[in-house]
């Protein structure tokens, strides 16, 4: 798989990834202090798919890797949400799962691509 067809790929993938995260959100009870999860994991969840969109994008090398750390930072946020769901028994333990298994990946990757590219 060449880079334009693997760029394609992920913004397929993390764009599915965003529904995922807003239907798993969607199903949270209504509580206030679910509200601050679900309005937290959605903006995090969805935004990694944004920014990847945007990385592709990108002006120059240096407004790629920037963009990239930021789909970085933005899934491992999501991590950290999922991880509250999860420990506070509020979705469905599999999805909860399903999720962060695919979390864990997409960070995996967008860290292979920043130390491909020598980011600090």
């Amino acid at each position: 798989m060449n880079n334009q067809e693997f760029g394609k790929h992920m913004e397929i993938r993390t764009k599915k990834f965003a529904i995922n995260i807003v239907r798993l959100s969607s199903g949270l009870k209504y509580s206030k202090e679910n509200d601050v999860i679900k309005n937290q994991i959605t903006k995090s969840g969805t935004s990694v798919g944004a920014n990847y969109r945007e990385a592709n994008r990108a002006r120059s090398k240096a407004d790629f890797i920037n963009k990239i750390k930021i789909c970085e930072s933005e899934i491992n946020e999501t991590i950290f949400w999922l991880e509250l769901i999860n420990e506070l028994n509020i979705s469905s333990a599999n999805e909860v799962h399903l999720m962060m298994r695919e979390s864990n990946e997409l960070l995996a990757i967008f860290t292979s691509i920043a130390i491909k590219l020598k980011c600090p």
